[in-house]
């Protein structure tokens, strides 16, 4: 995070998707001068609350700044935003991609203070081109945003609006840019890339993209893919999942639970049978294939025999990267309205989530060692795996290199790893 006062500084809440388009506003903002850009999230009432947090430091310390706020949570509640005094200006989601929005002349006094559409109406994805991100050594290439299913406890669909997806050809064209520019590693992201090409002429899925892109960019290293819905993995994706070494042996599931009658409330598609059966077909198809997942603790109605099921399931999908929410009651949504779990009984099915998780990685990074793994280096001596799991190098390489390193050790959820050759 810059703290430059001639260019624009960005603090960014959330998602890959946001970090992504915050590197669209770095662009269009670069004239702007003295502001400060607030990209939210509103997966979470604490992310909004931050955000609010983050907003009122940065008046403190950038007295004359103009402060933009952007993003989901201002997208679905612009008035509150709109109210501080620290804020000089609210952009949607839609409005803050577009170059227009800006210009100098629109922060003028007389200029439009709220500019936020109604995001169901929107009907396109432009191909941003985003050359790489700062001090990154991957980059991330938007490839659909939106989503159409209606989750009991998400507020993201007002925040999006509907799947759209980005064309073949324009994300071939960026992805070509970004090697040519040196980067090793692209991770594809979007709200709900599992729904990818539904609105798109011909109806590609995800996997019929997967495979086209890697046809065309054969220089490119290694791919990722962002969060995956259990219930709609194509069969294309499947066959670049089983023959494909450049797509990462790395799959984060949109899981949330692990227990039925929880998937259920939380109008899921996919059940605990599915997801465990995904993750054994992977392995069988894939060995050595890994997996992290998002994982709600204390949603409404869950009794203990619930949270056993979900806690259960880190075990039984094998997963090693836990990313776990104590459920947070979002105004609009079904579940919010539904029976509540007291939040010190949230945060404590969260911790114990947490554990089983840690022990899980510390058990998979444990039996790395001893390994020769290809590494992307992250920073100059940190780096991650193919299955990415995080390393310190022994010696600087080159952010952005890909390089061998023998795994010699395993402690506080990272390994140690010696740099092989010159």
């Amino acid at each position: 995070m810059t703290t430059s006062l001639k260019e624009p500084e960005i603090i960014t809440f959330g998602c890959r998707l946001n970090a992504y388009e915050s590197e669209v506003m770095r662009g269009h903002a670069a004239g702007l001068g003295d502001a400060v850009i607030v990209n939210t999230c509103a997966v979470t009432a604490e992310a909004e609350r931050q955000a609010r947090q983050a907003i009122r430091r940065a008046r403190r310390q950038r007295p004359q700044a103009r402060i933009v706020v952007t993003g989901c949570a201002a997208q679905i509640a612009p008035e509150r935003f709109a109210a501080m005094p620290e804020v000089d200006r609210v952009l949607g989601n839609a409005e803050k991609l577009e170059a227009a929005s800006w210009a100098a002349d629109r922060f003028a006094p007389a200029g439009e203070r709220v500019s936020v559409a109604d995001i169901m109406t929107v009907e396109e994805t432009a191909g941003h081109l985003v050359e790489g991100f700062e001090g990154r050594a991957r980059a991330v290439v938007q490839v659909q945003t939106g989503c159409d299913h209606r989750c009991t406890f998400c507020i993201i669909p007002f925040g999006r609006g509907p799947s759209r997806s980005v064309p073949i050809g324009e994300i071939v064209a960026q992805v070509r840019t970004l090697v040519e520019a040196g980067f090793n590693e692209v991770v594809l992201s979007g709200v709900d890339i599992a729904s990818y090409g539904g609105d798109l002429p011909g109806r590609p899925a995800l996997g019929q993209m997967v495979r086209r892109l890697l046809a065309q960019v054969p220089e490119l290293r290694r791919l990722r893919l962002s969060s995956l819905d259990p219930a709609a993995i194509d069969a294309d994706l499947w066959r670049m999942i089983a023959e494909e070494p450049r797509l990462m042996p790395h799959l984060h599931l949109s899981l949330q639970a692990g227990d039925d009658m929880m998937l259920k409330r939380m109008k899921r598609r996919h059940g605990r049978a599915g997801a465990i059966a995904l993750c054994d077909r992977a392995r069988a198809l894939r060995p050595g294939i890994v997996f992290g997942a998002d994982l709600i603790a204390g949603f409404p109605t869950e009794t203990e025999a619930m949270a056993a099921n979900t806690l259960d399931a880190v075990a039984a999908c094998g997963l090693i990267y836990c990313h776990v929410f104590p459920y947070s009651a979002r105004p609009g949504t079904p579940a919010a309205r539904m029976p509540q779990v007291p939040t010190p009984i949230r945060r404590e099915r969260a911790a114990r989530l947490r554990a089983a998780g840690e022990l899980a990685l510390a058990a998979y990074l444990q039996g790395e060692v001893g390994r020769e793994r290809e590494v992307l280096v992250e920073r100059e001596t940190t780096a991650r795996t193919e299955h990415f799991a995080p390393v310190d190098l022994d010696r600087p390489a080159m952010p952005g290199a890909i390089v061998r390193a023998r795994l010699t050790a395993a402690a506080s959820g990272r390994l140690a790893g010696s740099v092989v050759g010159g």
